[in-house]
């Protein structure tokens, strides 16, 4: 799902967003609600950043990347952590690439999102490469989404990759 986010872009950067699990739900301007084999999700945006709220039979996430004064958690490289029952792997990069090549990647992920079942982006008006997207799956037991915040004042684009699944015993020697 393709919309247009109905507020100002503001000239925020890669470098402030930040990173935080377990953050009650944020307003959203735009919301997608998915049934994932047993799990329920809803992918939000919030403007120029994403939460997540997953909720299964063992136990719900709450993944938050955003801008958010005050917090003293910057968006990390990676993180690996125990939920419950569940393992939590999270992993950010930036891209930085010029005018050019940026608003072919912008276009690129925007059309693999728009049509997706499990894929939400918006699109800030004034500037048609400002977007945030999310994508979603179920495999293998596992949930995983991949978020993209484009900065094209920067040139840089923000892709992280979340992984939530049961955890698995060790294999018995």
């Amino acid at each position: 799902m393709l919309t247009t986010l109905h507020t100002a872009y503001s000239d925020t950067r890669a470098a402030d967003l930040a990173w935080a699990l377990g953050r009650e739900p944020l307003p959203a301007l735009a919301v997608l609600d998915l049934e994932l084999a047993g799990a329920t999700m809803q992918l939000r945006l919030l403007g120029a950043s994403h939460q997540v709220l997953l909720e299964e039979e063992r136990g719900s996430c709450s993944e938050t990347v955003a801008c958010m004064p005050g917090s003293s958690t910057p968006l990390p490289l990676g993180v690996a952590k125990r939920i419950g029952e569940w393992e939590y792997e999270f992993a950010a990069r930036v891209e930085t690439m010029g005018a050019g090549s940026f608003a072919g990647r912008a276009q690129e992920l925007l059309a693999l999102v728009a049509d997706h079942p499990h894929g939400l982006a918006g699109t800030f008006p004034g500037s048609p490469h400002a977007f945030t997207a999310m994508l979603a799956q179920r495999t293998e037991g596992q949930v995983r989404w991949r978020t993209w915040h484009a900065y094209p004042q920067e040139g840089q684009l923000v892709v992280t990759r979340t992984r939530v699944g049961v955890r698995m015993p060790a294999a018995a020697l």
